[in-house]
């Protein structure tokens, strides 16, 4: 079996909907970076699985040897489809980055007395863990939202020296890309672990840790076409050794009494209970798949997307633009349109125009704090418009995001759609927010439309 990763080869991506003028629109799907379709490859792989699977190491029949099996090839799949040599490295499967890198904090055994470098640029997930473990040094960002080498540099530097490095791949808000090549070697002159946050650049570009210099990577299946539940971490064998699992329970241990437990060896110590082999099996199947298709034409599909975007946003009066709009970088664009409230627009986009979206700060309030040039003052002031329920008091921006399943006759259908809502303004009356701080449309019954 082959996927062919190319638009039209993707669960969903010929739904209609009914928007609020009643008629049916092609639902355009521009909230990729958030979460993509399964492909229909990979959802066949599954089901193709289905009849064969059973408890992984804990029975003794056939279906569950072969699933075992299947679980356990599973590790050196992941391991070689970003670079790394199953002799050093072990792949872990958590559901998702956010997990990987919480159980990956844990088991650093990290204290307060440590210090954790870090960006201004990064998802909470790669900020929260090490928040909670760790002290962290902060690595800022100019005023187009971006950082070079220097600036880490600069951290790494100072005193005490940090244990570890904890920097994406890739920006979920802007699409930058930071340069992990420099940024590693910086990190590993100084002895520093570098650990990146791989979920927007693993589905994006192909991965190579070891050319790289990155020690430890983790990503997530629902972002690269493989939405079963399974995400990796991909790290030194040695990280995981010795010490006290992120989770205990069945399937961590090698023996139990009611004084003492002897944890179990290798990669088994950190997989208490009953793992996600289903969304393991879609996990290998995309990233074989990835892999033996070759990047070429999807990364010169990506590019055309990132140039539509950039033309069609550009034609737009009053949006502006937040992060780098040159350079290297995904096809990830986030905005704000003169006058119009985020939340109201993504809602205009989604209800009128059947196009799926992102408002908010995209879980990376420091960077979009940057990005929106909020004084500290402004912040404080918003978080205690949170703790009093005023959520919808936030500031933030639209985000679309585009990937392999994405159309490139979707961007001007984009285009057309900001154009139209920011020549009439009076749309805005059709809407009221509901009790979670969203606005919604003041009539509406949300059905799917009939498929065309």
């Amino acid at each position: 079996m082959s996927l062919s990763f190319t638009a039209g080869q993707f669960v969903g991506d010929d739904l209609w909907v009914s928007v609020l003028d009643g008629d049916p629109r092609q639902y355009v799907d521009l909230d990729t970076a958030a979460t993509s379709s399964a492909s229909v490859a990979v959802a066949h792989a599954v089901q193709e699985f289905l009849p064969w699977y059973a408890s992984v190491h804990r029975g003794a029949g056939i279906r569950s040897q072969l699933t075992s099996a299947r679980y356990e090839g599973a590790r050196d799949t992941m391991v070689r489809f970003v670079g790394g040599d199953p002799a050093t490295h072990v792949a872990l499967f958590p559901r998702n980055t956010t997990e990987a890198l919480n159980l990956l904090a844990f088991r650093l055994d990290l204290t307060k007395d440590d210090v954790v470098v870090t960006t201004a640029v990064e998802h909470h997930a790669n900020l929260l863990p090490w928040q909670r473990h760790a002290r962290l040094r902060v690595v800022d960002v100019d005023e187009q939202g971006t950082f070079d080498v220097a600036a880490v540099e600069a951290a790494l530097d100072q005193h005490p020296r940090p244990r570890v490095l904890a920097v994406t791949g890739g920006s979920n808000v802007t699409g930058w890309l930071p340069d992990l090549r420099g940024i590693a070697a910086a990190a590993h002159q100084r002895g520093v672990l570098v650990v990146v946050d791989g979920a927007q650049l693993v589905p994006h570009r192909p991965v190579d840790i070891s050319a790289l210099g990155v020690d430890v990577i983790a990503f997530s299946g629902h972002k690269m076409y493989a939405p079963f539940g399974a995400g990796a971490l991909i790290a030194p064998r040695s990280l995981f050794t010795d010490g006290e699992p992120f989770l205990v329970g069945g399937g961590a241990v090698g023996a139990v009494s009611f004084d003492d437990v002897v944890w179990a060896n290798g990669p088994d110590r950190d997989d208490a209970g009953s793992p996600n082999v289903i969304g393991v099996v879609a996990l290998t199947a995309s990233a074989q798949e990835l892999s033996s298709d070759g990047w070429s034409s999807a990364l010169a599909h990506e590019e055309h997307l990132l140039r539509a975007l950039d033309s069609e946003l550009a034609s737009v009066p009053g949006l502006h633009r937040l992060g780098p709009v040159t350079g290297d970088r995904l096809p990830v664009a986030t905005f704000n349109l003169e006058g119009v409230p985020h939340g109201l627009l993504a809602a205009r986009l989604a209800n009128e125009y059947a196009i799926g979206t992102r408002s908010g700060c995209f879980c990376a309030h420091p960077y979009m704090g940057r990005l929106l040039g909020l004084s500290e003052g402004e912040v404080g002031r918003f978080h205690a418009d949170v703790r009093a329920g005023f959520r919808h008091r936030l500031p933030g921006a639209v985000r679309v995001s585009a990937n392999r399943q994405t159309y490139l006759t979707d961007i001007p259908v984009l285009g057309q759609a900001l154009r139209e809502i920011a020549a009439t303004p009076e749309g805005a009356a059709r809407y009221e927010l509901d009790e979670r701080g969203d606005f919604v449309p003041r009539e509406r019954v949300l059905v799917p439309a009939p498929v065309c």
